[in-house]
């Protein structure tokens, strides 16, 4: 099994790319689970997603404690809490931060793929642009860094989850990061 979680803050789109994600990797295969955990659920506080990915029929119902990977919209909130405790060693750290696109390898042995979803986002229109929304630019950039889900998997989720006339420009800020992602 392999365990995800999403580090964002209100109104970032983090519920939404648990959902997109999950049904990107059903397309590819995989048996899906997604859940929120929400605080003061209010826009610009934190939240955390989590999902599941197994070739194997998932029966655990918690949320996740030690993920295999995390997904960080929000680098900030790395300096607030430890977004890494119980991630295994290994493990992909994606992390939204400004800059040109990077992989590396911390110290203790995560792996980090840095992407500028907010650039991207912001390129494509996608929300304002006080607050562009990178949910779909993440899941781009975790598919392109971790292989786990394909980008054309990736596109239909998006396609079957984001009902608006922005779907394509969605669609487009994914594969634009993922190709960022898998090039870095």
């Amino acid at each position: 099994m392999i365990e995800i979680r999403i580090h964002g803050r209100g109104g970032q789109g983090a519920v939404l790319a648990s959902i997109i994600l999950a049904r990107a990797a059903h397309f590819d295969g995989w048996n899906v689970q997604v859940f929120p955990e929400f605080g003061v659920e209010r826009r610009g506080a934190p939240v955390a997603a989590f999902a599941r990915l197994d070739r194997q029929p998932i029966y655990i119902r918690s949320k996740v404690y030690e993920p295999d990977h995390i997904i960080v919209f929000d680098s900030a909130l790395m300096s607030t809490c430890d977004l890494t405790a119980g991630l295994k060693r290994g493990g992909w750290i994606v992390l939204n931060a400004q800059g040109r696109p990077s992989i590396s390898k911390y110290p203790n042995g995560f792996k980090v793929a840095s992407i500028d979803a907010t650039a991207i986002a912001a390129r494509h229109g996608i929300g304002n642009i006080s607050s562009p929304i990178v949910n779909t630019a993440m899941v781009g950039s975790f598919a392109g860094a971790t292989r786990l889900v394909s980008i054309e998997a990736v596109a239909a989720g998006i396609r079957e989850t984001i009902l608006s006339a922005a779907v394509e420009s969605n669609v487009e800020a994914a594969e634009e990061a993922y190709k960022a992602s898998i090039a870095s």
